[in-house]
Formats: structure tokens, sequence, C-alpha cells
């Protein structure tokens, strides 16, 4: 096996950096972060939080918080691999590239692409001879690098249903004066129509911070998930051109 040392791996041209999916999460919160200010420099974030006595809205923006934390983390790894896949292709797209394949495919770097073409190497030596089949290997690979994403679809479907519940309460503090009102007494109508406003501002609050809180949970892991496919379609790509067409190659499955 012939060890590449010393020799720096340059990416293909076209390639997106392993900064690409991070930088666009960055430049959305980014754009988020500046709009709360803005909202908060002219009291309406303070406006909401005082006028919802149930909280839900504050609920809701602590959970946006966590979720972006999460995304963060899942866009970080999902561009590590990225950029552990080209360094492989560029690996075995190289003049020695075949002899990356050798035992343990010890010249690759780490990384989940890199475990996956290991495993197609260990299955092309358990199976000596005939074509190598890697689809139960890339529906493995697939859930793996998906990981958690599914996190962001179960938040947001929850902002929206706790906006929702929000909206109902809100309308039940303000129809609940209207069965006891007496139309005679002045005291009585304007406590009322009071209880009455509180309940109209949690049922608007609680939904605008719920569809609000959806949709740019929705649009993070939307661009995560766009990140995780092209790496995935990279991975399909390299294993298919630059391993399992090399290993059928072979009689016994191994690499001399």
């Amino acid at each position: 096996m012939s060890v590449m040392s010393g020799a720096q791996v340059r990416l293909p041209s076209g390639d997106t950096p392993e900064r690409g999916p991070l930088l666009l999460w960055m430049i959305f919160t980014g754009l988020s972060v500046f709009a709360a200010v803005l909202l908060w420099r002219y009291g309406l974030i303070r406006l909401m939080v005082v006028s919802d006595r149930t909280y839900i809205s504050t609920l809701i923006g602590i959970l946006y918080i966590v979720t972006c934390g999460h995304c963060f983390w899942r866009t970080r790894a999902i561009a590590r691999e990225a950029e552990a896949a080209r360094r492989c292709r560029a690996i075995l797209s190289g003049p020695d590239g075949a002899n990356a394949l050798g035992p343990d495919a010890r010249a690759l770097p780490g990384g989940m692409v890199s475990d996956h073409i290991k495993s197609l190497v260990t299955k092309a030596e358990t199976q000596r001879a005939g074509r190598i089949d890697q689809t139960l290997l890339l529906r493995s690979l697939a859930d793996r690098l998906r990981g958690s994403n599914g996190f962001g679809a179960f938040v947001s479907d929850t902002l929206m249903k706790l906006g929702l519940l929000g909206t109902i309460i809100g309308f039940i503090i303000m129809l609940a004066p209207i069965a006891g009102l007496d139309a005679a007494d002045k005291v009585a109508m304007k406590s009322s129509m009071g209880l009455m406003s509180d309940g109209m501002a949690v049922a608007m609050y609680t939904t605008l911070s719920g569809l609000v809180g959806s949709i740019l949970v929705q649009t993070q892991y939307y661009m995560l998930d766009e990140a995780t496919a092209k790496l995935f379609g990279l991975a399909t790509d390299l294993t298919e051109v630059f391993v399992v067409s090399v290993l059928e190659r072979e009689p016994d499955g191994q690499l001399q």
C-alpha cells in the first residue's frame, strides 16, 4: 500500500468547502438575531412576554433557542463529514487511489463515508467474487447521516401546536366573562372588557410566536437536510465510481 504523506490534498473545483453548510446556518441565524434585536429595541418582545399570561410564547422562544443549538451541532457534524468525504474522493481519484483500498483502508480519513468504504472492502473480501451490491450498506449510511435530523420536524410541529393551544386558551379567557355579563353594571362591563382584551392578546401572541418559530425551524432543518442529501449523493458517486468498480475487478475481492 502506498502511503500519501507530505502532499496536500486538493479538492476538485466546484466543491463546497467544509464551512459551506455551517456558513449558511450562521447567516440565517445572524439575520434572525438581528430581527430579534430590533423587536426587543422597539419593545415588542417585552410587550409579548408581559401580555401573555400563559407564558406559552416564552416557552416557544426557549424551545426555539434549544432547537437552534441542536441544528448547529448537526450542521457542524454534516460539514465535517462532507469534508472527510471530499478528501476520500481526492485520495481515491488520484494515481494511487486503488492502493488506498488495501487492508482496512487505513489511508482514508476517519468518518462515516470512510467506514462505509471499509465495510465495502470487508464485504468484497468475504464475498470473494461476483457483483458487489451496496444497497443495504447505503441504507445504513443514509440512516447514520440523517442521525437526529428528525428532531427538527418534531419541534416545528410542537411549536405550531403550542401556538394553537395558546389560541384556544386565549379565546377561552376572552369568552369566559360573557356568560355572567350584566349590561347595566358598568364596572363589570369594564372588567369584562379588560379580560377579553387579555384573552385576545394571549391568543394572538401565542399564535404569532408559534407560526414564526415553526417557520424558522423548518427553514434551518431544510438547509440541514439539503446538506445531508448532497453528502449522501457524494458518498454514492464516490463508492460506485472509485470503490465498487475497483473491488469488482479483483478476482478474490482483495487488492494486492
